[in-house]
């Protein structure tokens, strides 16, 4: 009799898009707010408080569809697999923000940092500004960055999670 074992992907693509549709829920509303470029930390948090949350049910669900087993492997598949799939969602979102719904999105985002690095006095002028140009210049390069870290957060997320859920099927 052959178990129907159920597959890492299918679950990190249900709860990817999850992630990802909640994601852009909680950018939407930063958005509406005129806060979507904020350097706020409480943003950040509450980011990776939802990303932990949403991959450790997905890690969860696969063990309970699982019949209770959970692998060190598939626990880090499915947070890797799930986190890239929200990090594609979110620089889908990322792109639409920046070249439709607020096309001054990246001078805003420049705007603020260079603020930042006034208020910090840790930076010179002049790197100040070489940083505010780069901003401007090569914001694209944030699109893969995003996927990478991602993807490094999910991992560590799965790290976590299958060393906390983890448990071996019995040998036959």
């Amino acid at each position: 009799m052959e178990e129907n074992q159920p597959k890492t992907g299918k679950f990190a693509l249900n709860y990817g898009l999850i992630l990802g549709g909640i994601s852009v829920a909680f950018a939407l509303m930063l958005f509406s707010m005129d806060a979507h470029f904020s350097q706020d930390s409480s943003n950040t948090i509450v980011s990776i408080l939802i990303t932990v949350a949403v991959i450790m049910w997905g890690i969860f669900s696969f063990k309970k569809a699982n019949n209770g087993y959970l692998s060190l492997g598939e626990a880090l598949k499915l947070g890797a697999g799930i986190a890239l799939i929200a990090g594609i969602i979110g620089v889908a979102y990322t792109m639409l923000l920046a070249n439709v719904l607020d096309t001054e999105f990246v001078q805003k985002v420049a705007d603020a940092q260079k603020a930042a690095g006034i208020e910090g006095g840790a930076m010179t002028e002049q790197q100040i500004e070489q940083q505010y140009q780069g901003t401007l210049n090569y914001f694209w390069i944030s699109y893969p960055i995003i996927l990478v870290f991602n993807i490094i957060i999910g991992l560590a997320i799965g790290l976590i999670g299958g060393l906390i859920l983890k448990k071996a099927k019995p040998m036959e």
